[in-house]
């Protein structure tokens, strides 16, 4: 059992667990555990709502800030409904290589004292539920500004159905990516490189927000985007920490490690634009903070509070690139750099985990026989699944979506702004 748990990520390994018949988990209740399991669901909750949604808010112009809130919101609502329908039980209940099965759909079987490991299966279920919840949600920034609410509504059901259910059970469940080794102790192929990219794919194709380049799309608040970045980073600690799923050592390592690559990509953040612009600003202290809790993601469990620190110092410089230069350099709209952050942060933070999971760097060791360069491309090919996956099949819903309702508002209503245009009301009511 150890070497399976370093090889496939303790979290993937109780996430396995939880799919195994009860006679064979041979569990007993925790009563810590389960209380600090209960806390984690409500911190990854914290996260989606209000923290990303007052992120991505503040980013927007004042006259779309109510509909990054809306849209936050109903992604949450629409999001749990759907978990408990089908979701929870195609990617954590049966054996397939992509996808699980429908034994527990509606929640079958399911009882209050029914366990999952040390822990209620109920507060699993509603654990992952809020990984489910807060991805989709995520890919909302790089489109923010022009997509038709009804449109993202019903993209959101089709991409968890057939994007983030499959990838999560091939990492989590006992898929593919689990059955070849991969390492993702908390979400970083799950949850950012999935979000990212199938955010660089809707901002392609639903095209540029009008005036890009042309008028000032500066962020129009942000007091309330750090204030965003703030609970981000407290609700982490639910995400990261408590995905090993019990109150031990290993989820205080994922604590510790949270805390050291976040400071640590915060100040490289800082430190990049100080040189490159001359000033350090807020918004660069905030992107730096997301992309650091963004990196160690994968690899919070795994590796040592020196090797969190390298991969924070390593992760700011790599996102600002992408965010300053490539993106430019290749036009594309990514409104609140959804993939420039989420997505090449968590590219890096997978990738990272595979060098630095070693005992030699400070990590908690690979499985015996495993070396860094055949976990590395072990990490590769899991990222590699999980691009092609994403891109291909999200920008099939995208366009299927675009056929059935149309992905982008009119031109007159994104100049009015979708606060008033599509939810008809505003976020300001004091001419802000």
């Amino acid at each position: 059992m150890k070497n399976f748990l370093k090889i496939a990520g303790l979290g993937a390994a109780a996430s396995l667990l939880a799919a195994l018949p009860a006679s064979a988990q041979d569990a007993t209740l925790n009563g810590a555990d389960t209380a600090w399991m209960m806390t984690s669901s409500l911190l990854v909750l914290f996260m989606t709502m209000p923290g990303l949604a007052l992120f991505y808010g503040g980013l927007v112009r004042s006259k779309n800030m109510l509909s990054v809130l809306m849209q936050c919101t109903m992604i949450t609502g629409v999001v749990m409904i759907v978990w408990v329908l089908y979701g929870y039980s195609i990617t954590f209940n049966g054996a397939g290589t992509f996808y699980g099965n429908f034994g527990k759909a509606f929640l079958k079987g399911i009882t209050p004292d029914t366990l999952s490991g040390s822990i209620p299966e109920y507060v699993f279920i509603v654990f992952q539920m809020t990984f489910a919840v807060i991805t989709p949600a995520l890919i909302v920034g790089a489109f923010a500004e022009r997509v038709k609410f009804s449109a993202l509504v019903l993209f959101t059901i089709l991409w968890v159905t057939f994007v983030y259910f499959p990838i999560a059970h091939m990492v989590w469940g006992g898929g593919l990516l689990s059955q070849w080794g991969a390492i993702d102790f908390a979400g970083g192929t799950v949850v950012h490189i999935n979000a990212g990219v199938a955010g660089l794919v809707g901002a392609i194709m639903i095209g540029k927000r009008i005036g890009l380049g042309k008028e000032n799309m500066a962020p129009h608040s942000m007091t309330l985007t750090m204030v965003g970045a703030a609970i981000l980073w407290v609700g982490w600690f639910g995400f990261n920490a408590g995905s090993e799923l019990a109150a031990d050592g290993t989820a205080g390592l994922a604590m510790i490690n949270t805390f050291v690559a976040t400071a640590a990509a915060l100040v490289s953040w800082a430190a990049v634009e100080g040189l490159l612009r001359g000033k350090a600003s807020m918004l660069g202290a905030a992107s730096g903070i997301v992309a650091g809790l963004v990196a160690v993601t994968p690899a919070c469990g795994t590796i040592g509070p020196m090797g969190s620190l390298v991969l924070g110092l390593i992760v700011s410089p790599i996102c600002y690139f992408f965010v300053d230069t490539i993106k430019h350099k290749f036009g594309y709209d990514d409104s609140l750099d959804a993939f420039g952050v989420h997505g090449i942060g968590g590219i890096v933070g997978a990738l990272a985990t595979g060098i630095l999971t070693a005992s030699s760097l400070g990590g908690t060791g690979l499985a015996d026989g495993v070396t860094i360069g055949h976990q590395f491309m072990v990490q590769l090919e899991a990222v590699a699944v999980t691009i092609v996956w994403c891109g291909v099949v999200s920008a099939i819903l995208y366009k299927i979506v675009d056929m059935i309702i149309g992905l982008r508002v009119t031109q007159e209503e994104e100049r009015v702004g979708l606060d008033l245009s599509s939810h008809g009301e505003s976020a300001y009511h004091t001419g802000v």
